[in-house]
């Protein structure tokens, strides 16, 4: 994978929400949802964006798909520029990508069987051949575990994790490069998650997909992503390779999300504190750490310096000021 090249790259990209004012009302602060992100991701890779509900993933997501225009930063798919255009604009330059939902049984019609609700995908996409549409149909259901007897079933009628793989044939009868994976295996018991895990796995490898994958569950992330990025309030505060993330997490939210995963053996990333409180409001974010209000590291600098990414490591950065101290205390 290391020499494969960039598909999308990510750089600078700022996403806000509301600002100004509304008539004889005092203004209001935009919400920096995405707040300078950069990353890249290479053909044929698999891309974990971690962090807390209410950190900016899904927006980052919705943002490189082009449902949500950026307000500053630019966006490359396979080296062509599609930023800085129009939201309508922005979805026809980025056709090779496509999200699956976080509730794939929400974004189906109730009204509409399987069968018709894939064909309208491809009819959108102007596949006129009616033969040609239930080819793909038929094939697509096959290759994420369903018979062709699907097709005439209902939303309603499907569990959980038949609706996962509905959602995604959905999107893999349109030939995507990129498929944008929204908390693939919430609420699904750990039998159904791993029936799915399997068959995205599986589709990866069989279609040459690339995947960022959206997720909280760091077990999920680990198996299934060669590459992570920590999120917090708006910003990329760690990335780098998943072995290297899990092994040797540098920044303090990486350690602290690490610390809160469930194990039955004691670990040494246990000596991290609890995060305290909820994270502040992403109005409020400026030259400074995001983090500093809930770090047990931070100094007075923290709240006067944006730290930057640096490299830790083969392919590893993290945010922080105090990188040094903290490994130390690691160490320790």
């Amino acid at each position: 994978m290391t020499g494969a090249r960039a598909l999308l790259e990510v750089e600078d990209i700022v996403t806000l929400y509301g600002g100004g004012r509304k008539f004889l009302g005092r203004p209001r602060p935009a919400v920096r949802a995405v707040d300078g992100v950069g990353l890249a991701l290479k053909s044929g890779e698999a891309l974990g964006l971690v962090g807390e509900s209410g950190c900016g993933k899904t927006t980052l997501a919705k943002t490189i798909l082009g449902l949500i225009r950026e307000s500053a930063g630019t966006l490359r798919l396979d080296g062509k520029t599609v930023s800085g255009v129009s939201v309508r604009q922005a979805r026809l330059a980025r056709t090779t990508i496509q999200y699956v939902h976080q509730d794939p049984g929400a974004a189906l019609d109730p009204w509409w069987s399987i069968g018709h609700a894939l064909e309208e995908a491809l009819r959108i996409h102007g596949v006129t051949d009616k033969g040609e549409r239930r080819r793909r149909v038929d094939d697509m259901l096959e290759a994420v575990g369903l018979d062709s007897s699907f097709r005439s079933r209902y939303p309603h009628e499907l569990s959980g994790g038949q609706q996962r793989r509905v959602g995604l044939a959905r999107i893999l009868v349109l030939r995507p490069q990129i498929v944008i994976l929204d908390e693939p295996t919430s609420g699904l018991d750990l039998s159904v998650q791993a029936t799915v895990l399997g068959v995205l796995d599986g589709l990866r490898k069989r279609l040459g997909l690339t995947y960022l994958f959206v997720s909280h569950d760091l077990s999920v992330v680990k198996r299934m992503c060669e590459q992570v990025a920590i999120m917090y309030l708006g910003r990329i505060v760690e990335m780098g390779p998943s072995e290297e993330i899990f092994a040797r997490p540098r920044h303090p939210y990486t350690r602290a999300l690490l610390a809160a995963v469930p194990r039955l053996e004691p670990g040494s990333l246990h000596d991290t504190p609890a995060l305290p409180g909820d994270p502040p409001s992403n109005s409020t974010a400026g030259d400074n750490c995001v983090f500093q209000t809930r770090c047990a590291f931070a100094v007075a600098t923290c709240a006067q310096v944006r730290p930057p990414l640096v490299s830790v490591g083969r392919q590893h950065t993290a945010a922080c000021v105090r990188l040094d101290e903290i490994e130390t205390v690691a160490e320790g």
